[in-house]
């Protein structure tokens, strides 16, 4: 099995018309986030269905996919790595989480990190220390940034907040809209399971944080609460 055998599979899955639909979408043009890259136009249950097809497939052939320069051929890697990593045993694990830290350059854009980041960085890290998460979130790269904030959703769905929690701290005055996205959308993951924890961080931060961020965070909340807080009148 080699990366130019699964590279032929997805040019007969490839759409001209959806791939100038998603390169406009995932801001392709000159000064957008995703500037040059360029898409096939396969839609991503696509690519989950081919990343099946391919569970066993060797680590250095997923790597030389994920250094395409087309936006499905990185993801569909990413998306082999997860399954890889969910199957592994624990020299193989390693491997992988090695491999992702090392091409994080690869990693660029905000879907390539979110199909990933939890699924291999936050669980390899689960049981281990979790200083890495604070090196990427001081990272001058934006989709090291995401992969911090991202990766601790492996540790929410536990019940664990306190990474989240200082991840999200650290990133307040982030300048990247894709960054307040990502921290929003995990403190409002925190209050799901613990609204407590989540009104806490809230109430001592809401007044500087950006407001997608805060608007994210309190999207579930009553729609009263959401305006006490877009208004500034709590904490």
């Amino acid at each position: 099995m080699t990366n130019s055998l699964v590279r032929q599979q997805l040019k007969t899955l490839a759409n001209e018309e959806k791939a100038e639909i998603l390169q406009r979408f995932f801001k392709t043009g000159p000064g957008g986030y995703g500037e040059g890259d360029r898409f096939l136009g396969i839609q991503v249950p696509l690519l989950r269905k081919v990343a099946r097809q391919y569970k066993a497939f060797p680590l250095k052939e997923t790597e030389q996919l994920l250094y395409s320069p087309f936006h499905e051929e990185r993801l569909l890697a990413l998306l082999m790595l997860v399954l890889q990593y969910k199957q592994g045993d624990e020299p193989s694990r390693a491997a992988i989480y090695r491999l992702y830290l090392q091409n994080t350059a690869f990693i660029n854009n905000w879907d390539l990190v979110d199909v990933s980041a939890e699924h291999v960085v936050g669980a390899h890290l689960f049981n281990r220390s979790r200083r890495i998460l604070y090196d990427l979130a001081r990272s001058v790269s934006l989709w090291e940034r995401r992969i911090a904030v991202m990766a601790t959703f492996h540790f929410i769905r536990r019940e664990d907040f306190a990474d989240a929690l200082d991840v999200s701290r650290m990133l307040l005055a982030d300048k990247e809209d894709l960054i307040h996205k990502a921290v929003g959308w995990m403190l409002r993951e925190i209050g799901k399971r613990d609204l407590a924890a989540e009104q806490e961080f809230l109430n001592k931060h809401c007044r500087i944080m950006p407001r997608t961020m805060l608007r994210y965070a309190i999207e579930k909340f009553p729609e009263d609460l959401r305006k006490m807080y877009m208004r500034g009148e709590i904490g």
